[in-house]
Order: C-alpha cells, then sequence, then structure tokens
C-alpha cells in the first residue's frame, strides 16, 4: 500500500486525525516548558496540535516516509523532524517528557520494540500514550467502506486488523514496559457536505482502501460506490463519528 503522497494522506485521513489529535492532546495535557516526541507523525496531524499548545520548541517529530518528513517540515519550520522508524529512535535515553503514537502502532514492523522505544526515550515520571482507530467497536472512518466491501465480498476484511482492538493495545503496552497503563475513549465527529465529498478521498490511492479500489474494473468500482452510499445518510450536509481507542502508561520513576 501506498502512503507516500503527503497531500492525499492529508485528504483522505487528516480530516478525521486532526480532530482526533487535539483530543489525544487534551487527554495528555503536555505543559509549557515539556518536550514532546511526536512518533510516526505522518503529514502533521498530532505535530501540529502539539505546536499549537507548546510552540515550536517543545516539539519533535519522526517519521519513516521521506515525503511525510518534507510536509511535516515544510508546514511547521523550525520543529526537529525526523525520517527514521519507531523501533530504533535516535534518541538518548529520556529526552522527552512525552512521547506520542496516533495512528501508526499497526504500521510498525515490530510494535513492542516501538512501544520499548517510546518509553526509553521517555523520562522517568514522563508520559507515553498511543491511539488507533477503535476497529473493534466502531464505529471508524473506514467502517461505512469495509461494511460495503464485505456486503460485495464476504472475504473483505477491515484494516488495519487485529491490532487495533484495545485488549491488542493494553497487552502491547504491558509488554513494552509500559507502567499504570489506562485506557479511554476519543470520539470525534467529522461533518461531509455530500456522499461524493466523503466518496472523492477513497480514489486517491491511499492505504488498503485505495489498493481495493485499484483492483477493480470500472464497473466493480460503481458498484462499491453505490454500496457505500447505502451505508450514509442520503443527500447531505451529514455527520459522521469515528471513535479510537487512547493507552497511556507512566515511565517508573
Amino acid at each position: 500500500m501506498s502512503f507516500q503522497a503527503a497531500e492525499s494522506y492529508d485528504r483522505f485521513m487528516g480530516r478525521w486525525s486532526r480532530p482526533l489529535a487535539a483530543e489525544l492532546v487534551r487527554l495528555v495535557d503536555p505543559q509549557q516548558g515539556q518536550r514532546v516526541l511526536d512518533v510516526g507523525c505522518g503529514p502533521g496531524s498530532l505535530t501540529g496540535a502539539l505546536v499549537s499548545r507548546l510552540g515550536v520548541a517543545g516539539v519533535v517529530a519522526i517519521d519513516p516516509a521521506a515525503p511525510f518528513v518534507a510536509a511535516a517540515r515544510e508546514r511547521f519550520a523550525g520543529v526537529e523532524v525526523h525520517q527514521g522508524w519507531a523501533e530504533s529512535l535516535p534518541f538518548d535515553d529520556d529526552s522527552f517528557d512525552l512521547a506520542l503514537a496516533q495512528l501508526v502502532v499497526h504500521f510498525m514492523t515490530d510494535p513492542v520494540a516501538g512501544l520499548r522505544e517510546m518509553a526509553r526515550v521517555t523520562r522517568p515520571g514522563g508520559v507515553v500514550a498511543t491511539s488507533l482507530w477503535d476497529h473493534d467497536t466502531g464505529p471508524g472512518p473506514l467502517t461505512p467502506f469495509w461494511a460495503a466491501a464485505r456486503q460485495l465480498s464476504p472475504a473483505a476484511q477491515e484494516a488495519p486488523g487485529p491490532t487495533a482492538t484495545r485488549d491488542r493495545l493494553l497487552d502491547l503496552a504491558g509488554r513494552a514496559g509500559w507502567r499504570d497503563v489506562e485506557h479511554t475513549v476519543l470520539s470525534v465527529h467529522v461533518a461531509f457536505g455530500s456522499f461524493d465529498d466523503w466518496w472523492e478521498p477513497f480514489t486517491l490511492g491511499v492505504g488498503p482502501m485505495g489498493d481495493r479500489l485499484a483492483a477493480l474494473d470500472d464497473e466493480g468500482r460503481e458498484r462499491l460506490r453505490r454500496a457505500c452510499q447505502e451505508q450514509l445518510p442520503a443527500g447531505g450536509p451529514f455527520e459522521c463519528e469515528a471513535r479510537a481507542w487512547c493507552v497511556t502508561g507512566r515511565i517508573p520513576a
């Protein structure tokens, strides 16, 4: 799957990830003077929310995708943005007051190693947190799409898969050595002017949904489009809700 085009990804997921980032920042409540790491920053949805709270000097970001790194650097001049992997963070021990990972754990090659690295670079007493859309009980941003896909092909599986459940996240955090682990649900609502407003980002070739559409012929894509339309309110405008699991931990003092 391709997540390389920052603008396409932003149009596809940004309208969801930006309000989610605001909820995550509200939950962990970073304070002026603290230093926060955004792991798997993408084009910068969470980075932007952190900069609004702390200023550029308080935020460091990292992502493995060069286009995302370039986009984040362009959008947030003065923020230290690195290209690198969560499983081998290029920072010293105890470098940050908080380390956050939004919508990224399911893309890590080794999630336990990634979460363990987040704990390593966070100072004693600091906070670590990760969030993923609730693909267990839902709804999520992609729920109507995958419901329609399964209607046409029962074998279709909603991405990103089994990592995106509360129990799985709690298990990963525990295995990574996080302590005082807690979980909560973050909820966001996104407004759409019409069904076409909702559908258009799915045509941009982003992620598993883009791969699925690309594998269909014109007739198959139109059938999927109509099936998606049946999952949503008729006409417009309308609003959709999405919920995410968030797991937080504290680094032992």
